[in-house]
């Protein structure tokens, strides 16, 4: 078995969510639901700016060149955490990479149509090359190359793009069956995927500890058969697991579970 790192991001500041300041306790209980991993922590940079943000990226990209060989875990805090760690992989994969983005909501606004100027709801534009300058990736990734998969809570500027880009756009009735998420990552022409899971994906009446919940979600055994089968038709470039707020004893039950099988084989 090839080893495990989980990296550790307590970044919350990127977060819309009234109860944002959850998550940097949600980061180090999900960390320590990956089984026999090494152990690797960021330490935040103060503050919720563009440049605030770009000084914790850059030092999960320097975690990540401690990792060892083997799977990258990525967890938080913020769906913006996953701004290096999905950077690194488009510098090492380049047009090889597909990125799978399980998400109740698009993340996809820029600065100029955002709601609330929250970080967490631009990484995924801002991956593909549009948002703030100091948080882009060096090598932007084609919206092409991108499935959405799960989300249904989306703005009218984040439904244009998902129109007008060639972006995937799944829904959760779509991905009852893998084979049609595996068909979409196959049209990418992939060697590789990174995934991307927001745990409001899942549906809240299932699991309900995260800041921005919609309902209608996927149910935890579905993710789990969705992500198997992915890693069993691609390279793993990594994984990212976002967005835990606790708040229920049942939940982290459940998280405890699920985040094992997620990241073993």
């Amino acid at each position: 078995m090839s080893q495990i790192t989980v990296i550790e991001v307590p970044q919350w500041q990127g977060s819309a969510s009234a109860t944002a300041h959850r998550l940097r306790d949600g980061a180090k209980l999900l960390a320590e639901m990956v089984p026999d991993a090494v152990r690797l922590r960021v330490d935040i940079a103060d503050g919720d700016t563009p440049a605030a943000l770009a000084a914790t990226a850059a030092r999960t990209r320097a975690a990540l060149a401690q990792a060892p060989e083997g799977l990258v875990v990525t967890v938080g805090g913020d769906c913006g955490i996953d701004l290096a760690p999905i950077s690194t992989a488009l510098d090492r994969y380049g047009d090889s990479l597909a990125l799978v983005w399980f998400d109740a909501h698009g993340d996809l606004n820029t600065p100029g149509s955002s709601p609330s100027g929250a970080f967490h709801g631009m990484v995924l534009r801002a991956l593909t090359g549009e948002g703030h300058d100091a948080l882009l990736p060096g090598r932007p990734i084609h919206p092409e190359r991108i499935v959405l998969a799960g989300a249904r809570d989306l703005d009218p500027a984040e439904r244009d793009f998902v129109a007008s880009s060639g972006l995937t756009h799944l829904t959760v009735a779509d991905l009852s069956e893998p084979a049609t998420l595996i068909a979409a990552v196959g049209k990418t022409g992939a060697a590789a995927v990174y995934i991307h899971i927001d745990l409001d994906v899942l549906d809240p009446a299932v699991f309900a500890s995260v800041g921005t919940p919609a309902p209608g979600g996927l149910l935890p055994d579905d993710l789990l058969k969705l992500v198997r089968a992915l890693r069993g038709e691609l390279e793993v470039a990594g994984i990212g697991i976002t967005e835990y707020e606790p708040s229920r004893p049942e939940d982290q039950l459940l998280l405890t579970s699920l985040i094992a099988d997620l990241t073993t084989p």
